[in-house]
């Protein structure tokens, strides 16, 4: 009999897909409002959001809660959670590209001939801000100066990789 009605779905598991979807909207609201804009929504979902934020009355709060998950019902909620996983760290893609970002920085600045092989496989890469940037990020080590070359050339590198289809 369940396989004839595939397309039934139990007033529990309904329930509990909802449920999600709530709580999908929430997890939503507690990111700042630069970060869900990064994420397009349509633009009822993002002023529900948005209020949601505002409203200080657990009763209110609920409604509002119902509302947003009402609201994802109508749209696809993966590509939300593929970008909360990537702000949380649960993407196994992203973590080994951000680990690769990584291994350049530290060949960048423990070898010369790294930057001439970085700008062969990223000709998108601009020479001389990295150039720059590696400069100054070995002076601050010397100097032990705070890291903000080093993150910098980090930041560089990333936007420059991201560019790339290899990602």
């Amino acid at each position: 009999m369940e396989q004839e009605n595939e397309e039934w779905v139990s007033k529990t598991r309904k329930k509990k897909q909802m449920d999600a979807l709530q709580d999908l909207g929430v997890e939503l609201a507690e990111l700042s409002n630069e970060t869900i804009k990064k994420i397009e929504l349509p633009d009822d979902l993002y002023d529900a959001i948005r209020a949601y934020k505002k409203i200080t009355s657990y009763s209110a709060l609920k409604r509002q809660r119902q509302y947003i998950g009402r609201l994802m019902r109508d749209i696809d909620p993966e590509p939300i959670r593929d970008f909360l996983a990537k702000l949380k760290g649960e993407n196994q893609a992203h973590n080994a590209f951000l680990k690769r970002v990584e291994q350049a920085r530290e060949q960048l600045l423990n070898d010369d001939d790294a930057l001439t092989r970085f700008v062969s496989d990223y000709p998108a890469a601009d020479v001389g801000v990295l150039r720059t940037l590696i400069r100054n990020a070995r002076k601050e080590t010397e100097q032990q100066k705070p890291p903000k070359s080093f993150r910098a050339l980090y930041q560089e590198l990333k936007a420059v990789m991201e560019k790339t289809p290899d990602y």
